[in-house]
């Protein structure tokens, strides 16, 4: 399978999944996005047991890609809804993978990269890896993103991540639970493999069925919530602060908000 933006590699029963754009930092696309969801599909059903996730170059995903951001001025109430959808079929898509997840986050994982970070079932990371639920900078909500946080770290420690869209370490992600554990750089995709390779030892069906049992007591929690997310994500387009947000984003100035 050729993809654009992903590297795919299968070996001895792992699936090492790459974001392919460093150019741009592996920022999310739509090209992406759906090359994301065409390859967690394939492997849903290869012979590899476990999915390896990481970045190309010095970042993991530093969040919407520019032009992309360009384009949601403008957009219609249904495009909108539609995007949002997509992004919320994504988070849980790799959410629910059937098989182990391992996120090996490179560098910076930003907003949406974040999200796909945090959401794989295990999170290792390197000491400069960085992360942050940016939105609120742009205008924006973190609404997809934040019915996965919510449940990973508690109320009050999404509020502040979520509220403040600040930046913050691998050493603080650790502490909180998002991140498993710190590897140095030259150690990340060797110490993922490793886990993998504990991993693989183990019965594929019991791990399948043990995630299932995790999943089931909240999949209808779930549903509801990135439901109300999802027409969240898609109303505070149509707002002046989401544009204002963007525009000034964009043009490299501190944006003027009007709360409408």
């Amino acid at each position: 399978m050729i993809f654009k933006t992903l590297k795919l590699q299968e070996s001895g029963g792992i699936a090492l999944l790459t974001l392919n754009r460093p150019d741009k930092r592996n920022a999310i696309s739509y090209e992406l996005i759906a090359e994301l969801l065409q390859a967690l599909e394939s492997l849903r059903n290869s012979e590899s047991q476990i999915l390896i996730v990481t970045g190309a170059g010095k970042a993991f995903c530093s969040g919407m890609d520019l032009e992309n951001l360009k384009s949601l001025i403008g957009r219609t109430e249904e495009q909108n809804l539609e995007d949002s959808r997509t992004m919320a079929r994504l988070f849980r898509s790799i959410y629910d993978f059937p098989k182990p997840t391992i996120a090996a986050v490179n560098g910076p994982a930003i907003a949406g990269g974040t999200g796909i970070a945090t959401i794989c079932d295990f999170t290792l990371a390197t000491p400069e890896a960085t992360f942050g639920y940016t939105e609120v900078r742009i205008g924006f909500v973190p609404a997809i993103v934040s019915t996965f946080l919510l449940r990973q770290v508690g109320e009050k420690q999404a509020r502040d991540l979520l509220l403040t869209g600040r930046i913050f370490s691998a050493e603080e992600a650790l502490r909180l639970g998002l991140v498993n554990e710190i590897v140095e750089p030259e150690r990340l995709l060797p110490r993922a493999h490793e886990l993998a390779g504990k991993l693989i030892e183990n019965s594929p069906s019991s791990l399948r069925a043990t995630k299932e049992l995790l999943a089931q007591s909240i999949n209808e929690e779930l549903d509801r919530r990135l439901e109300a997310s999802i027409e969240e994500n898609a109303r505070i387009r149509q707002t002046h602060d989401f544009r204002e947000g963007i525009s000034s984003f964009l043009e490299k100035r501190k944006p003027r908000w009007t709360g409408r």
